[in-house]
């Protein structure tokens, strides 16, 4: 089985070697185009850093027990 862009990378190809000269440079430039209007970024995103905001927020010793009934009723 082929990925789905080897396949579109074959079909684009075959059907371009059936253009004219011409045409292929229409596609060609349309495609540079393309290329300028959606830059791919250059850098990979930054690692998070484990720890990095230790100490500055604190959660409840009770976060994981259940909310009581008046919080689901609307009571109270």
């Amino acid at each position: 089985m082929t990925s789905p862009v080897v396949d579109i990378t074959s079909k684009l190809i075959a059907k371009l070697q059936n253009l004219a000269p011409e045409q292929q440079q229409q596609v060609l430039d349309f495609v540079e185009f393309l290329a300028q209007k959606y830059p791919q970024p250059q850098e990979l995103p930054q690692r998070r850093v484990l720890g990095l905001n230790q100490g500055e927020i604190w959660m409840s010793n009770d976060f994981n027990d259940p909310l009581p009934d008046e919080f689901w009723l609307g009571e109270g």
